[in-house]
């Protein structure tokens, strides 16, 4: 399994975390090789991911599913892949600090099935980059929207 941790100081209150991260709209663009999202209903979407590894063009399609809303300082989601097989979850938390905000992200996500040992030190090498990459991208557009 890849996990992918990073945490931020964010100089606005847990609120304005809240109101930004708890609406999928505004971040699944921050995601590092983001391409498009579909929002199926208030918990669910599908998003596209497009990059390149080792010079190889690859698209990856995700099913992500929020498990837990706790406002203001919890989320909570599964992932799955649907075009390669992988499984994984994660969470923001927010926690206030003064008047500031800490914001952590963790990703987790697990490789399986005969591809499993191709796309393993793939995802290992990857998974720590998004959770930073997209964490970094949150907190800065925060900083400015509040």
């Amino acid at each position: 399994m890849a996990r992918g941790t990073h945490t931020v100081e964010i100089p606005v209150d847990v609120q304005a975390v809240w109101d930004y991260v708890s609406d999928l709209e505004k971040w699944a663009t921050s995601v590092p090789a983001y391409k498009e999202h579909e929002i199926i209903n208030d918990k669910q979407s599908i998003w596209t991911f497009e990059g390149k590894v080792k010079g190889i063009k690859k698209t990856i399609r995700t099913q992500v599913d929020i498990t837990e809303w706790n406002e203001p300082s919890n989320i909570k989601f599964e992932l799955k892949g649907l075009t390669d097989n992988f499984t994984g979850s994660g969470q923001f938390t927010a926690e206030d600090m003064n008047g500031k905000t800490i914001m952590t992200c963790t990703v987790n996500v697990q490789a399986g099935g005969i591809s499993g040992a191709v796309i393993t030190p793939i995802i290992k090498w990857a998974v720590p980059k998004v959770a930073s990459r997209l964490t970094e991208s949150i907190a800065r557009k925060i900083a400015v929207f509040s």
